[in-house]
């Protein structure tokens, strides 16, 4: 079974290369019970970690059931420890958040074989080591003795060929000793090959040869009885594939098993994990529904500017406080008006305005607000046709009729919960006849659309205001592809009515598309400068868990020791370990979700801001939460991968 030609083992400690074996030659065969003793540092230890393919060795040939060790991958190392392999540890090495039945079906996790089936089950096998009222035990409620039959339990459970017991009982009472060496006469009585360190000599004559080492040599080998004639035939050779299986969902459940139960033992290191993950995630919903619900409220606003608009107003450029030229300041009138409509190719509306402030009273209240004369093409150009009753016609423009739509913050102010229409306001002592309310529409420090009052253009001209000229000119466009030709073509035509020079002629119009564009260009900005602020509160939250995850490591050295002895490879405490940190990142996540989604419409409802929560914001979140799990995991995750089974053992 095993074959061991001239070994060697050398430790570097520092610069100095320190010999723990030297020489070592050795052949067990099948069915053998052998006891390996020796003095402190004579590497019996060594030795036995060589041969369980925990160690590897610095010089010689080791041949493990006819493959040479040397010739295996760490990967086809996992699967022999797996298979064909059974350890039994002084310390026990038992997982304490687990039971005695998850305990010993660990190896099993490793093998793609559930509890059952050509295996013995875990249960089976601690009523047979008389276990039978611990299955469900943890192992700080059970004995020293307890404990080391649940080790044995475990080493058998993927019904190995070689035993391996490192000073089995050197934790155990005299009785609890001789429990467990009756157990492992029994074991090797089945024709399993079962090789014990120990230093107790009394322990070592139960065994049926006898290896003494000193120095790092075999000074000694006797054989103290001889084993029987015939013994259970027990496979010698490894003659199957070791290419280590694949992922399978009995394992990913097993990993997602193992990362919520570590999340459970260590509670507050995983709410604060959590947290940091829940701060972001809900950061990140509740600034992508600011931007969102700030985006909407900017598109209402840019749609009630209406579409294909150019704005027209008069201006005059000024040097130190004086015009550059007497005649550059151009009045618009309501004739222009006229003139742009029929003359200007691809205009379909034209509609002018006057402005002033203006106090309006209602019987006893009065609410000073801004008065705009317009002509009746308003309400569709801007789209923001009257929520209640009517806007004024063409008729009643060219009539001066004492008319008024009023905005919705003067209904509230004059009327209250009244319904205006019909009703009588005053402005400037000047009685209208309230025929419409406008939409609400949003305010600005600068200005609330909501605060002013509609009236005919002549009748503010000539009635109210006193004005001979309009203060500006909206033009809407057919076509809005023509819209800069359109805006030069009306410039020109005003130039020519009121007989300017062109160079001097300042005439101001603005495309009402563009300034939507950039509006719309900034609050996306906005947007994504609120949701990137919340993603850095994510990353935060990524490292934290990172650094976590690398005390975890550290802390857990043995578990992972413990798990690579039974069969685990490098990929199998990598994905554990991945997927820990993505089950803390998930959790924060949905939990994240849900404060982002309560402190949206929280706020919506209490503060009054526009906030929209999106689809696109929560599913955002909840992969930008699995990407930081995956990333900020990977490092620690790697790092554990990495650990050698016996140093990791050996980590105090």
């Amino acid at each position: 079974m095993i074959e061991l030609n001239n070994i060697s083992k050398n430790y570097l400690m520092g610069k100095v290369v320190v010999p723990a074996l030297r020489g070592v030659n050795l052949e067990i065969n099948t069915g053998e019970f052998i006891a390996i003793m020796g003095p402190s540092g004579s590497g019996k230890s060594t030795l036995l970690h060589i041969l369980g393919l925990l160690d590897k060795h610095t010089g010689g040939k080791y041949k493990l059931m006819g493959r040479e060790i040397s010739e295996l991958s760490d990967d086809e190392f996992a699967v022999i420890r797996n298979r064909f392999i059974g350890f039994i540890f002084q310390d026990f090495n038992l997982l304490a958040r687990l039971n005695a039945t998850e305990n010993v079906a660990l190896p099993l996790v490793y093998s793609d074989r559930a509890p059952s089936g050509e295996t013995k089950k875990p249960v089976e096998l601690l009523e047979n080591i008389g276990l039978k009222n611990r299955t469900q035990h943890r192992p700080n409620e059970m004995s020293g003795g307890q404990q080391q039959r649940v080790a044995v339990a475990r080493a058998l459970v993927n019904n190995p060929h070689l035993i391996l017991a490192d000073e089995p009982t050197g934790n155990l009472d005299s009785k609890s000793a001789g429990e467990i060496m009756d157990i492992l006469k029994k074991l090797n009585d089945t024709g399993i090959t079962v090789i014990m360190v120990t230093h107790e000599q009394e322990l070592a004559m139960a065994a049926k040869r006898i290896i003494r080492l000193a120095d790092g040599s075999i000074v000694a080998d006797e054989e103290i009885r001889k084993s029987p004639a015939v013994v259970p035939k027990i496979q010698s050779r490894i003659d199957e594939d070791l290419a280590p299986t694949g992922l399978n969902l009995f394992r990913i459940k097993n990993y997602f098993d193992q990362a919520f139960r570590s999340l459970l033992v260590n509670k507050s290191r995983s709410f604060l994990s959590i947290l940091g993950v829940l701060i972001g995630v809900g950061s990140v919903i509740a600034m992508l529904a600011l931007g969102a619900g700030a985006r909407e409220d900017i598109k209402t606003r840019i749609a009630s500017l209406g579409s294909n608009i150019l704005m027209v107003r008069p201006s005059s450029t000024r040097m130190g406080g004086v015009a550059i030229e007497t005649g550059t300041v151009t009045r618009l009138t309501a004739e222009d008006a006229l003139k742009i409509k029929e003359r200007v190719p691809g205009v379909s509306k034209v509609a002018s305005y006057v402005s002033g402030r203006g106090q309006v009273v209602h019987k006893n209240k009065n609410w000073n607000t801004i008065v705009i004369g317009t002509t009746y093409e308003y309400p569709s150009m801007r789209a923001s046709q009257p929520a209640e009753g009517r806007f004024f016609t063409e008729t009643e423009t060219i009539t001066r009729a004492k008319v008024a739509v009023i905005g919705t913050k003067v209904a509230t102010e004059l009327f209250g919960n009244t319904n205006p229409l019909g009703e009588f306001i005053k402005i400037k002592r000047i009685e209208f006849l309230v025929i419409g309310v406008m939409p609400q529409k949003g305010s600005s420090p600068w200005r609330d659309e909501n605060d002013q009052v509609f009236i005919p253009l002549n009748t503010a001209m000539y009635r109210l205001l006193g004005k001979d000229y309009i203060d500006y000119l909206d033009v809407q466009v057919a076509d809005n592809k023509i819209m800069e030709e359109t805006g030069e073509k009306i410039k020109e035509l005003i130039i020519n009515l009121h007989r300017l020079k062109k160079e001097t002629a300042n005439i101001d119009i603005r495309n009402l598309s563009d300034i939507q564009e950039t509006i719309s260009a900034t609050a996306k900005t906005f947007s994504w400068l609120l949701g990137s602020i919340a993603f850095i509160s994510l990353l935060v939250g990524g490292i934290g868990i990172m650094n976590i995850m690398l005390v975890s490591v550290t802390e857990r050295t043995r578990e992972i020791g413990l798990r690579k002895a039974i069969g685990a490879n490098k990929k199998d405490i990598l994905f554990q370990f991945i997927i820990e940190a993505i089950v803390i990142c998930l959790v924060g996540g949905i939990i994240g979700i849900l404060l982002g989604t309560v402190a949206t419409i929280s706020i919506t409802k209490f503060a009054g801001w526009a906030m929209k929560l999106s689809f696109f914001s929560v599913l955002l979140s909840i992969l930008f939460a699995f990407i930081v799990g995956l990333t900020f995991g990977f490092l620690p995750a790697r790092k554990a991968s990495l650990l050698s089974p016996i140093e990791a053992l050996r980590y105090e």
